[in-house]
């Protein structure tokens, strides 16, 4: 007896209909058996069937003599179950990698409940959305299971069949079966709910929902919309047939009359002809099924619902005008209020900008002040201890508070303290570009440290690169950057690059990279540290995963490696890193596919750690594909590995300044067989790689020597010359010729 049969419905689906049976058969979880119900499918579906049965042992076609529609098609693959758990999946959607596995171990932690339920991504046409409104509940539960009783919120997961997994003994001695008609999936949800004595949750995306372009019946609108009262009928009936549900007929009721208000509201569901015809049928169910003393919920519809109790649709309809009228009136409010609020915010900073340079402040930001971190961090933490006289204040967004070290100022944009800070500040430090409302007062020193050495093109040379630089103003972006006073470089490569990349009038220092002293001067008491917070044992071997961003697809994020596959073929004693691009961090393939890896304990998903330094610090070597991130790590003098199994489309819609797979820091893969083969061989250490690292780290660790952070506080805040700073080549620096510049306040939009 398998642990788990899949039910899949099937009609005109050839489309799709491999990629969702590769979903569930390439799952790592193999305990399984999978039901395909061919209803009657005019197309190419049934052969397709056939063909995955012949090879594969745990498939079986059924195929239905005629068309029978989504709920009896589930209802036929039924009697063919032998699984300990049901659960059904769309045709033409699909499983994420290692959801079943993810099942299997969360009913054995809940002891085999009644009801599992997970979470979904829709997938559109132009791409993938975001988790689903229920992953707060989902997290909520944790490893508990609940009765609806209990924890009534619970009924508002979505409604669907293909988002839970049930006991099949539960569904099938309860008798449930989907009713012919749309809206199908409503009452066998609530029904199953409401009678399971124990469900539980996994928070986790497990189907890709697929948002079909054309063809989807929720999108087209028409008189089959008004199958929801019959499916709600049904569910009444069912419910009268249970004295001991009464409990649930409040709720029921309620969420019945929000779904039916939903579907009201759609323009693509009900025709404006038929809203009329709509509204009195959803009165009428109200009439016949308010339970007594029913009392609407406080939050959502609540005022809808006491409509339905007293008001024509003509009621109904006014309602909708006056909250249209509201939206709008409240839209201009907003408007105007923020147009008052920046013209004043403007009087304000000008007023300020009257007063003199505070000589002794200095503002820092990064990451759009967003992080407090990189070249920025290790500048202000230097300057805490060489130049204690300078106040240090951070920009940062609310969201990144918390990130500023203890006993250190911080501003948030927009507010009146930041206007006031940002007036009188001398030096300024960021590895962005500050604001665009922002002014270059003459004596003010804006030092821009950059991200890291450059291997992509930047700047004016994306200008023949449509597609990487969409939604970028290259001319904003050079105009915010004739502010710079100093642009930090690490090595003549990066000096010469930002010169042509950024033509403005800065000038360079060659200070080596701040964030990179650690690395240089080895920090091994920082690395055990940040190992022992890691669970990363003293004997593991560990790996640091760090891929970069794809122009070539929208939202820039693309699997380039099975990261399960990668971390299983490294062997006991070694452990894998993760870390996304930052831009990533909240991206919703992360919650897809690197949490649950995480919280299975596959690898470890370091993204959100606030340093970098610390995650290179506690690894043994990296992977990377294009990221700047090679370039220091190549401070470490550690084993680097390149993955390039896409270089040429990712020179084609990016450009890069040098081809790296020539001049690698390492060992160069270009599949994903030949990447497990470097590193299972231990050859991702060997004497060539070794060779390469030396000839790389010449030329691009030139100036790191860790002492990069202090050579820019004494020669830009302290103003003390090059020699006495130490380290680089010398050269000096003109600091107050290249202050003495200003920027024009720019106009506001």
């Amino acid at each position: 007896m398998p642990r788990f049969s899949i039910i899949v419905p099937v009609f005109k689906v050839q489309g799709f209909l491999r990629e969702c049976l590769d979903s569930v058969l390439d799952q790592s979880f193999t305990d399984l058996e999978v039901i395909a119900v061919d209803d009657c499918s005019p197309d190419g579906s049934g052969a397709i069937l056939d063909e995955y049965a012949a090879r594969d042992p745990r498939m079986k076609a059924v195929h239905l003599p005629e068309n029978v529609g989504l709920g009896r098609a589930r209802n036929a693959g039924l009697p063919h179950a032998r699984g300990d758990y049901v659960l059904f999946l769309d045709s033409d959607d699909r499983y994420t990698p290692g959801l079943l596995r993810a099942v299997a171990d969360r009913l054995d932690v809940t002891r085999d409940p009644d009801i599992l339920v997970f979470d979904h991504v829709r997938t559109h046409w132009w791409g993938r959305g975001g988790r689903s409104d229920a992953a707060g509940l989902l997290e909520q539960a944790g490893t508990s299971t609940f009765s609806i009783r209990d924890h009534p919120e619970y009924l508002r997961l979505f409604l669907v069949a293909w988002n839970k997994a049930y006991r099949r003994d539960f569904f099938l001695g309860h008798g449930f079966q989907y009713q012919p008609g749309l809206y199908e999936d409503a009452p066998v949800t609530y029904q199953t709910m409401v009678t399971a004595e124990r469900i539980a949750c996994l928070d986790r995306v497990g189907v890709e929902y697929r948002q079909r372009r054309q063809g989807a019946i929720t999108r087209t609108p028409g008189r089959r919309h008004f199958e929801i009262f019959e499916q709600y009928e049904g569910l009444f009936a069912f419910l009268a047939e249970r004295p001991g549900l009464d409990w649930a007929r409040p709720l029921l009721f309620e969420r019945a009359l929000d779904h039916m208000l939903f579907t009201l509201a759609r323009p693509e569901r009900v025709l404006r002809g038929d809203r009329r015809e709509f509204y009195r049928r959803t009165r009428a169910f109200y009439r016949k099924h308010v339970p007594p003393g029913f009392v609407p919920p406080r939050e959502g519809r609540r005022t809808e619902l006491r409509l339905l109790a007293v008001a024509p649709h003509r009621a109904h309809v006014a309602l909708g005008a006056l909250r249209r009228v509201r939206r709008a009136l409240g839209s201009r409010k907003l408007r105007l209020r923020n147009v008052v609020a920046r013209r004043i915010m403007r009087c304000w900073y000008k007023l300020q900008s009257k007063r003199a340079l505070d000589p002794n402040l200095a503002v820092y930001s990064a990451g759009h002040s967003r992080a407090v971190n990189g070249d920025p961090y290790a500048i202000q933490a230097r300057a805490a201890e060489l130049a204690p006289h300078l106040r240090s204040v951070w920009v940062v967004r609310p969201e990144a508070v918390e990130l500023v070290p203890p006993g250190t100022e911080h501003v948030t944009p927009g507010s009146w303290r930041y206007y006031r800070v940002m007036a009188r500040a001398k030096y300024w430090v960021n590895n962005r570009n500050w604001a665009g409302d922002l002014v270059k007062r003459p004596g003010a020193v804006h030092v821009h440290t950059h991200q890291g050495t450059p291997l992509k093109y930047m700047a004016l040379d994306l200008l023949d690169r449509p597609g990487a630089r969409h939604g970028t103003d290259v001319r904003a972006m050079l105009r915010r950057s004739d502010r710079w006073d100093v642009s930090l470089v690490a090595n003549r490569y990066s000096e010469e690059i930002w010169q042509r990349a950024y033509p403005c009038h800065f000038t360079s220092l060659r200070s080596g990279s701040p964030r990179n002293d650690v690395l240089v001067r080895g920090g091994t008491a920082r690395a055990a540290e940040v190992r022992d917070r890691l669970g990363i044992q003293p004997s593991e071997t560990v790996l640091l995963y760090a891929p970069t961003l794809r122009d070539y697809r929208k939202g820039g994020h693309v699997w380039r490696v099975d990261l399960e596959t990668l971390a299983g073929s490294l062997g006991p004693g070694h452990r894998l890193l993760v870390r996304l691009h930052p831009s990533l961090a909240r991206h919703h393939e992360r919650a897809l596919l690197l949490g649950d890896l995480h919280r299975r304990g596959t690898l470890t998903d370091v993204t959100d750690e606030p340093h970098v330094e610390d995650v290179m610090l506690a690894s043994d070597a990296l992977i990377t594909d294009y990221s700047s991130l090679m370039f220091d790590y190549a401070c470490l003098d550690r084993p680097i590995v390149v993955h390039a199994d896409d270089w040429v489309a990712h020179l084609a819609a990016r450009g890069a300044y040098f081809d790296i797979t020539a001049e690698p820091p390492g060992h160069v893969t270009r599949s994903e067989e030949e990447l497990a083969k470097v590193l299972v061989s231990g050859a991702w250490r060997d004497a060539e790689s070794t060779r390469l690292r030396g000839a790389f780290r010449e030329r691009f660790c030139e100036y790191d020597d860790g002492r990069a952070a202090e050579r820019v506080v004494r020669q830009v805040l302290l103003g003390e010359p090059a020699d006495s700073a130490g380290g680089g080549d010398g050269a000096v620096i003109n600091i107050p010729a290249a202050a003495n510049r200003s920027a024009r306040l720019p106009e506001y939009s």
